[in-house]
């Protein structure tokens, strides 16, 4: 189903207006993609409310993941596929502002983490958090992918979190540019979002997302930096996704299928977002403090998610892949 304005547009129009500003707005009317797509991870993008930021939901994933909520996907990951292994060169494309490469570069088995994000503000924000833990095995390099030579280069992983959905042709970049860069026994290692492209979610999709957002409580349906209320959900247009960046879910549908081409599975979990994603997103401040009567509202919104999961295919995935 396309759509290519909705109400939700308008919508975030202003909300984004409230939340980041206006300057923030005039950054999307540049002609350039590049520069919109890195407008979209600027200073702003932490005034945002969105369901990562959720401690209970992070608990939801952990478990999820790894059958433990106090336990991270990078905790998992050394422990069960690493163990003992050392010397490894990770490499991290959209990297962010590194969390989790920080949190890997802890640990003993990593020689050296190579960080790359075309984004100045998430490079040297991961600089300034790495600088505080005295780590000296993770290396940070701005720029884009397209235009970094790393032919001669060679790592025991490539890691994408939450960056490969933003790239175009996934398929071509598995085969042409990951490939070459792994051993034989090369790991990949995704935490993505693999829904649809340009988040064109299906009607029974959006059905449910509306339905799961009448279960919550008015007080707690506060849009961030708002007085209005999160009241229902119309999915997001072609001409908005384009415009406030074109790199967002340009492919992502076709993630799974093409890892699964070149990759044999080691471990593939999984976790849902199909609905909680949308649900929470605006109003997920409204949930960062713990109560009794936040988890059993997010409670019943995991358990309408997993009743749609039954019959349709997870929007995010944690997986651990191998070189066929």
């Amino acid at each position: 189903m396309v759509r290519l304005f909705t109400l939700e547009d308008a919508r975030d129009l202003f909300l984004k207006g409230k939340q980041r500003g206006y300057r923030f707005l005039l950054s999307k009317l540049s002609f350039s993609e590049t520069s919109r797509t890195i407008s979209a991870f600027d200073k702003s993008a932490q005034f945002s409310s969105n369901w990562w930021d959720i401690p209970y939901i992070q608990k939801h994933w952990n478990k999820r993941i790894s059958g433990n909520e106090t336990q991270g996907y990078e905790a998992y990951f050394v422990n069960s596929v690493l163990g003992k292994r050392s010397n490894l060169k990770l490499l991290s494309i959209g990297s962010g502002s590194c969390e989790h490469e920080i949190r890997f570069a802890g640990y003993r088995n990593f020689k050296m983490i190579t960080c790359v994000d075309l984004s100045p503000f998430n490079i040297e924000l991961a600089q300034k958090k790495a600088s505080k833990k005295n780590l000296t095995n993770i290396e940070f390099i701005c720029a884009n992918l397209a235009h970094l030579d790393l032919s001669k280069k060679q790592f025991d992983i490539v890691m994408f979190n939450a960056s490969l959905h933003h790239f175009k042709k996934v398929n071509s970049l598995l085969s042409n540019t990951i490939l070459p860069l792994l051993p034989q026994d090369g790991i990949l290692l995704i935490n993505e979002f693999v829904g649809a492209n340009r988040l064109q979610f299906p009607r029974e999709q959006i059905n449910t997302i509306n339905q799961a957002i009448k279960l919550i409580p008015k007080r707690l349906r506060r849009r961030l930096n708002t007085s209005l209320y999160k009241n229902s959900f119309s999915g997001s247009g072609l001409v908005r996704m384009f415009m406030a960046d074109p790199s967002e879910c340009v492919d992502s549908y076709n993630i799974m299928p093409a890892i699964h081409k070149h990759f044999k599975i080691i471990d593939e979990r999984p976790y849902g977002g199909n609905i909680l994603m949308s649900v929470l997103k605006d109003i997920a401040h409204n949930f960062i403090e713990e109560s009794d009567e936040t988890k059993s509202v997010l409670d019943k919104l995991i358990a309408v998610e997993d009743d749609y999961l039954k019959n349709h295919p997870s929007d995010f995935v944690f997986g651990v892949y191998q070189k066929k």
